[in-house]
């Protein structure tokens, strides 16, 4: 029996329409993989903490003491709203500071999900990219066996089974773009929700320390 020569840069070279632009694919994907698992890091578990180490300050009227403890904080979504919101929490009625809170977390969390559309194109387009070279090989088989006039299911199977390292391809690059996409949607939607409690929970603490100072 005739070996077959399953070597994958072989392969990847036989398919070369579709496969070396899922290649680029499969490489694009995994750097925005790996530039937004280490920018949103620690996101959720670090605004919680954050949020903790400031309500009790605030609740007090420490707001000096609370824009210390923002300043002193790592990089994070969590101390680019906060910071912004204690900026404003001496002179700004509470509704303004609802407002100016509403707006930076809305600007974080579009800022946390940047370059998700790469993955989620990759991932509806990687398997239509591998099935558009499957169909190139087979036609490109069948027209090498006209020319030979050549025949048999040999041949036949032959041109096939390189034609479909294409579609095994993009459907492998698609599965992992979407299960990536999934995830750090997820992520960031944790985040929002994360973001959005914690500032609730330092209004509060804001407007009952006015309360009890009397101020409105």
């Amino acid at each position: 029996m005739e070996s077959v020569d399953l070597d994958f840069w072989f392969l990847i070279r036989q398919g070369a329409i579709s496969t070396y632009p899922l290649l680029l694919c499969s490489i694009l994907m995994l750097g925005v993989v790996i530039e937004r698992l280490y920018t949103l890091r620690g996101a959720v578990s670090g605004t919680t903490a954050l949020t903790g180490e400031l309500v009790p300050l605030l609740a007090r009227g420490e707001l000096g003491t609370a824009g210390d403890v923002v300043r002193r904080y790592r990089e994070s979504p969590a101390r680019r709203v906060y910071g912004d919101v204690l900026s404003a929490a001496p002179k700004a009625p509470l509704p303004m500071l609802e407002s100016i809170a509403d707006e930076r977390q809305f600007e974080e969390v579009q800022g946390c999900g940047a370059y998700l559309w790469i993955l989620g194109t990759i991932g509806s387009s990687a398997p239509f990219i591998g099935l558009f070279g499957t169909v190139v090989g087979i036609m490109r088989a069948f027209h090498a066996m006209r020319l030979t006039g050549t025949g048999g299911f040999g041949v036949v199977a032959g041109g096939i089974s390189e034609a479909l390292i294409a579609t095994a391809l993009g459907i492998a690059v698609g599965i992992v773009s979407l299960i990536f996409y999934n995830y750090l949607q997820n992520r960031v939607e944790q985040i929002d929700a994360a973001l959005r409690i914690g500032s609730g929970r330092l209004l509060e603490a804001v407007a009952a320390a006015r309360g009890a100072n009397g101020a409105v």
